[in-house]
């Protein structure tokens, strides 16, 4: 599929009377998955990988039965994980292949992971410092086992000589030679195995390249992101021939996100692509022109006052995601089409006041039915997903919550 924002091919009326009809013997708040438009995504996704395996980022899903869902499915192999702990558990569930894409200082999961063979050989760590080896080792304690390791690569565009940099702050290893030389320093270090390299492209994979109503901005993006694959392109490939003289053997190269997939996948050096968002499509991926997907996650509000004409109050929704602050960081309200929130107001902890035509169509007690800006964050509001096949919820599944876990 292509296409840009909010390019979605269902009817939204229709959609809403299924949701409706569906919930209709469950109270608000309340969320869903539609498990057509999430068997859709992933079919996408493994379409846009061109049968590089895709690793799916548990942070944006946060739900065991959703994950094994989409790891049945072909095309999809691995986990990329987000907290050491999550990875531990995640292993003990029956998970065998979970990267921990981010450093962990977590000095007890670390000693459990050194004591037990299956938690070694299921998880993979993140490195790129050799001080959080250093403190692998001071946590392992009596743990004898090998410590699978990955390294990270910067994947920041810098200009200028340096000045001016675009993309997160991540990993200091931006330069081949400096990941080239903590890969040797690795394989002579005793209790560690380096196994993989990862460089994730926020930048170019989290990034919407199409704006509604920003066409200066879009383009500017477009730019920016061309350039950036360029570069990127060629010190990967530089990168993985560095490591790769200096440690043979190694596994898994990963790159990419649900934005870039098709694009990552088309390199060379890498031999596997994570994604995660694409699943659920939250509101922050409907601006791409090289994809568009179906809202498959949503949650409910319920009405609660009809403060006047042309206004509800529903309650709660104030759920807003992480990253630097702005409208963009708050859930939309989806269906009915036409509401927005009040300017003074915004989407509020305990209620949430709805202004547009629609309101005066809705009773108190009617649900309301909205996107959040982000994927996976929207499980931590929630202990359970409805999982809606047509017009009926056909199973309630824990999310991480659920299950008493919340990672952090």
């Amino acid at each position: 599929m292509t296409g840009g924002a909010a390019d979605f091919t269902r009817d939204r009326a229709a959609d809403r009377a299924r949701y409706d009809r569906a919930t209709a013997h469950l109270d608000a708040p309340l969320a869903i998955v539609d498990l057509a438009a999430f068997d859709a995504n992933a079919e996408d996704l493994a379409r846009r990988a061109g049968g590089k395996p895709v690793r799916v980022a548990s942070k944006s899903v946060r739900c065991r039965a959703l994950l094994e869902r989409v790891l049945a499915r072909d095309g999809f192999a691995g986990i990329m994980s987000f907290t050491l702990a999550e990875s531990l558990w995640l292993a003990r569930s029956g998970f065998d292949d979970v990267l921990l894409a981010y450093p962990s200082a977590d000095r007890t999961a670390f000693a459990e992971l050194a004591a037990d063979p299956k938690l070694a050989a299921a998880v993979t760590v993140m490195v790129d410092d050799p001080a959080q080896l250093r403190l692998v080792e001071e946590a392992r304690g009596d743990g004898r086992e090998e410590v699978r390791v990955c390294l990270e690569l910067d994947t920041s565009l810098k200009l200028l000589g340096g000045r001016v940099r675009i993309g997160a702050r991540r990993s200091p290893l931006h330069e081949p030679t400096q990941v080239a030389a903590l890969a040797r320093a690795i394989a002579r270090r005793p209790g560690f195995r380096l196994v993989g390299v990862m460089a994730y492209e926020g930048h170019v994979a989290g990034v919407g390249d199409a704006v509604a109503g920003h066409p200066a901005k879009s383009r500017a993006v477009r730019l920016m992101q061309a350039a950036a694959r360029r570069e990127l392109a060629v010190r990967r490939a530089e990168t993985i021939r560095a490591v790769r003289d200096a440690v043979p053997g190694l596994e898994f190269v990963n790159g990419g996100g649900t934005g870039s997939v098709q694009h990552t996948a088309a390199e060379g050096a890498v031999t596997e692509v994570a994604a995660g968002s694409g699943l659920f499509v939250p509101r922050l991926f409907d601006n791409y022109t090289s994809f568009s997907g179906r809202p498959a996650a949503l949650f409910a509000q319920p009405v609660v006052r009809r403060p006047g004409r042309g206004v509800v109050t529903v309650l709660g929704g104030g759920y807003p995601a992480s990253g630097a602050a702005g409208t963009d960081r708050s859930p939309v309200p989806y269906l009915p089409q036409g509401l927005r929130y009040d300017a003074q107001e915004g989407a509020g902890e305990v209620q949430t006041p709805l202004l547009g035509a629609a309101a005066d169509d809705l009773r108190i007690g009617d649900k309301v039915w909205f996107r959040h800006a982000k994927a996976g964050e929207l499980c931590e509001r929630f202990a359970e997903l409805h999982l809606v096949v047509g017009d009926r919820v056909t199973e309630t599944v824990p999310t991480y919550r659920g299950e008493g876990h919340t990672f952090l």
